[in-house]
């Protein structure tokens, strides 16, 4: 396990509720390689905040990489209609370019 994994968790463990936390945490998962890990942490991610943009994002670049496009579409799907109702401009346009990727 990584150090940054282990400092991660443990201020985790002092703030369970903090939602970059477990982004940050399902971020470093997914740079170790360890996807069904990550792929559970980022949908704790929006269970605990729904509007967090970045883990739908996330999700759906983490199942493009896994070559499953739907689930993929899914997640980016739903990332838009967040970041079109939070008025997160950027964000969609990014998530859009991403579903463009696909021909969709």
């Amino acid at each position: 396990m990584s150090s940054r994994l282990e400092k991660l968790q443990k201020f985790l463990q002092d703030e369970p509720d903090d939602v970059f936390t477990h982004y940050a945490i399902a971020l470093e998962f997914k740079s170790m390689g360890r996807m069904q890990e990550a792929i559970e942490k980022f949908e704790e991610v929006i269970a605990l905040d729904p509007d967090y943009i970045a883990a739908y994002h996330q999700l759906g670049l983490l199942f493009a990489d896994m070559e499953q496009k739907e689930r993929a579409l899914e997640f980016l799907e739903r990332g838009i209609v967040v970041a079109k109702r939070t008025g997160d401009v950027h964000a969609q346009q990014e998530m859009e370019e991403v579903r463009e990727s696909f021909g969709t």
